[in-house]
């Protein structure tokens, strides 16, 4: 018979927990493990909400283990480590991402691509190489192994940071793997959301010229002026996006809801790459006859390794790259849920956990 989630492991724990498909989150007792030899124990100080945590808690992906704590953009500061910890010390800051482990053997895992391993661990809702589910950050401490955590650069903000954990590294690593992140490019971002606004802070740092693509004109003035865009075409205008054909070296695109992509396709030069990092719940018509004719292709990215995420983290804090952050108190969660379910956040919000989450 299972354990209940508040004796199983013997460090005690509190977040908030959604407990069936509804997708409300309340209180929740639960347990996590005593540091074992390789561990970092960290108090939590802010979390951010990603959209994969929408879809999570309301199990629209099939594979949610209820109760589920969400969260896997989660920052704070470590009390406790192991004995055989060599990166990190009590009173260092720290961030834990999507994943909280891998099989560590694995040709992707051998090369610092633990986000491709068929073993990999999630953060939370997921089970745990000791068989018990994993939790994620709306919760006041966090356990992971060292290699999974990544140090904070000092005087880097963590409650404005902590998104960059997911949505940096889910729009930088496909900008680097791509070969989108050279001077003078002409680079695409569909999406101007969560995502969508970090995807344009890295492809201007990198010294690109950004396009933004959306089927709405009202966020023109947000993309140019207040996020450096150089170009905004709105998806529905034939006039405007026939004008810029063929003019993209590359697309990022952040949309997880079903749109076309042709109307994208005919904006990449020859031998451009659409990109797709959302995650659209059903799937897309392929028009394969500009994949022929302009040797173009349609390829996707996930977040990315603990080597990358750690680079990510210092580009960001050299560059001084944060996402657009509205801070919420743990009891508004619901709230803000509901809010990014009608897109009605700019553009992430974060959890106040070290201040808001009572027991």
């Amino acid at each position: 018979m299972a354990k209940n989630p508040e004796t199983e492991h013997p460090v005690k724990a509190f977040g908030w927990a959604a407990r069936d498909t509804c997708g409300i989150l309340s209180p929740f007792n639960f347990s996590r493990r005593a540091p074992g030899e390789k561990d970092v124990q960290f108090k939590v100080m802010y979390c951010g909400i990603c959209h994969s945590d929408l879809h999570m808690v309301k199990n629209e992906w099939g594979f949610t283990h209820y109760p589920i704590v969400p969260g896997h953009e989660i920052v704070g500061v470590v009390t406790e480590v192991g004995s055989k910890v060599t990166k990190f010390k009590v009173g260092d800051k720290v961030g834990v991402g999507c994943l909280v482990g891998s099989c560590r053997q694995c040709d992707q895992c051998t090369n610092d691509l633990e986000n491709y391993c068929p073993k990999q661990i999630l953060t939370y809702s997921a089970p745990y190489i000791d068989g018990t589910i994993t939790y994620g950050g709306y919760s006041d401490i966090m356990v992971a192994d060292e290699h999974f955590v990544i140090r904070w650069p000092e005087n880097f903000p963590l409650d404005i940071g902590a998104p960059l954990l997911c949505a940096g590294i889910t729009t930088y690593s496909p900008l680097k793997y791509f070969g989108l992140d050279k001077p003078g490019l002409n680079v695409g971002v569909v999406g101007l959301g969560g995502l969508g606004h970090v995807a344009v802070k890295f492809a201007k740092a990198f010294g690109t010229k950004v396009t933004v693509i959306s089927t709405s004109i009202k966020k023109k003035k947000e993309a140019i002026e207040n996020l450096g865009a150089d170009e905004f075409l709105v998806s529905r205008d034939p006039e405007q996006m026939q004008a810029a054909a063929g003019t993209l070296d590359g697309i990022i695109d952040t949309v997880s809801a079903t749109h076309p992509l042709m109307p994208l396709l005919s904006l990449l030069k020859p031998h451009g790459k659409l990109i797709m990092v959302g995650a659209p719940e059903k799937p897309l018509e392929l028009p394969v006859f500009p994949l022929l004719t302009g040797r173009k292709s349609i390829t996707g990215s996930a977040i990315g390794g603990l080597k990358e995420t750690q680079e990510m983290i210092d580009f960001a804090a050299k560059h001084n790259i944060l996402p657009d952050v509205e801070i919420i108190p743990i009891d508004y969660v619901n709230t803000a849920m509901e809010r990014l379910l009608n897109s009605d956040v700019k553009y992430r919000f974060v959890i106040d956990v070290a201040k808001t989450l009572k027991a």
